[in-house]
């Protein structure tokens, strides 16, 4: 899953961050495929996400229409995984983002048990990812890493923007909004949670981490 292997950050810092990917292979019947990705987003909502989607249309924190100057005071930023799951209509990638191994751990088991026959992905620290296999009685397929960032790095944007930034896989959550987003944080007009779901929404492949987004914004760190 090259599109989630460049988030940005130390282990410790990614140690709460974990993404399950489920793809149908192609030419699977679309209807039998749609009714497969939809009870995979279903089962992920036991495990306590913190953000799932559809890679066609994006997360929970989805963008809405018809919106005024009054937006930001009354805009309901509340989670809908509902009208996520309602909105799945053509075979595609989802997603299940958790902010706990435990959480990631028990989802892959429930899904060993389920059988759906789609591929399963899991996107996060290699030797999470192993552990996770071993203790759901897993072979694993294939591994694939990121090498990191090479070049003039220099050039590159503060830690914690790169860190926003790259949580989005197809880099449609620019570091000139990730900045813009930690400044009204540091200047205390918008609060970390508030920042994290705004950067959210414009993440298209719905694998953004809003809870980790809101670790880095607030200066905290999840470690474990």
């Amino acid at each position: 899953m090259t599109h989630s292997l460049h988030r940005f950050g130390q282990p410790e810092d990614l140690a709460g961050d974990y993404i399950v990917f489920a793809m149908p292979a192609q030419g699977v019947d679309p209807e039998s495929a749609i009714r497969t990705e939809k009870e995979f987003l279903r089962r992920s909502l036991r495990h306590q996400p913190v953000n799932l989607g559809d890679a066609k249309k994006g997360g929970w924190f989805q963008p809405q229409k018809n919106l005024g100057p009054g937006v930001h005071w009354r805009r309901n930023t509340e989670p809908k995984p509902e009208l996520v799951i309602d909105g799945v209509d053509a075979p595609g990638i989802v997603a299940a983002v958790f902010d706990r191994y435990e959480a990631m751990e028990a989802f892959v088991e429930e899904l060993r048990e389920l059988d759906l026959g789609v591929s399963i992905n899991i996107s996060a620290l290699a030797d999470r990812a192993a552990t996770c296999c071993r203790a759901c009685g897993i072979t694993r397929h294939s591994v694939e890493y990121s090498l990191g960032f090479l070049g003039k790095t220099e050039k590159l944007p503060e830690k914690e923007i790169l860190e926003l930034a790259t949580m989005c896989g197809h880099g449609t959550v620019s570091f000139g909004l990730a900045e813009k987003m930690m400044d009204r944080v540091r200047s205390g007009r918008m609060t970390p949670k508030a920042a994290a779901r705004t950067l959210a929404r414009f993440c298209v492949c719905s694998i953004f981490n809003p809870a980790r987004a809101e670790e880095i914004l607030s200066g905290k760190r999840k470690r474990g």
